[in-house]
């Protein structure tokens, strides 16, 4: 059956945790199915793996006796392989949800990390890229609000709902913060510009400044 079928706790990344989860619904789903919730739903706080990702962390579900599969005939040579729960898949998700850790959210915000380091360019360029950014918030509002909107059809999708809904939310505040940035690049430029001298490139503070910098944020807690 598989390699490791009898842990009670079987290791596995998150993504193969989400996996799981949709299953628990004991429906019969194909990677294609799986690819599709996921765009509907688990992609606005989650990020959407590759296809091959999914089927290589199904075949490991498998291999753990998470999930059985099989082979469903199409029209000519066309078939898919739909995958379903067993009762040990159901047991680890559920132990899964109930007692794992919860790791707190990691950020990785490209735009932020340009801001970051605007010393290297100007502020007409970071205007720009942060416009692209609330260009892209606002689509990803509008697509998580018509998912939240929809999802209330389906009384089992309740959580999914409270999901979706909390994304809404989450890309209209990213929205907000962008164009607040945007106003706030002149003061940014003033406040900069100010260091130069001699219209020189500003001197980076030296090392000794930033652990000053850190006593003192310290001690004013």
């Amino acid at each position: 059956m598989s390699d490791a079928a009898s842990t009670d706790k079987p290791i596995l990344a998150a993504t193969s945790w989400a996996l799981l989860g949709m299953l628990t619904y004991n429906q019969e789903l194909s990677g294609y199915d799986l690819r599709k919730w996921i765009d509907w739903s688990l992609r606005y706080f989650y990020g959407s793996p590759a296809y091959s990702q999914i089927y290589s962390d199904l075949k490991k579900l498998e291999r753990l006796g998470l999930v059985t599969s099989r082979v469903e005939a199409g029209t000519g040579a066309r078939s898919r392989r739909l995958y379903k729960i067993t009762d040990a898949g159901n047991e680890a998700a559920t132990a899964w949800v109930n007692e794992a850790p919860v790791e707190p959210p990691t950020l990785k915000h490209n735009a932020l990390l340009r801001v970051t380091f605007g010393h290297l360019t100007n502020p007409s360029q970071l205007r720009e890229l942060l416009q692209e950014h609330v260009n892209y918030a606002e689509e990803m509002h509008r697509q998580a609000a018509k998912d939240a909107k929809w999802s209330k059809v389906e009384p089992a999708w309740a959580y999914a709902h409270l999901a979706l809904q909390w994304a809404e939310r989450y890309y209209a505040n990213e929205r907000e913060l962008a164009l607040k940035m945007i106003k706030e690049l002149d003061e940014a430029e003033a406040v900069f510009h100010a260091a130069k001298l001699d219209d020189q490139t500003a001197p980076w503070p030296a090392r000794e400044i930033w652990h000053e910098v850190e006593k003192q944020a310290d001690a004013d807690e």
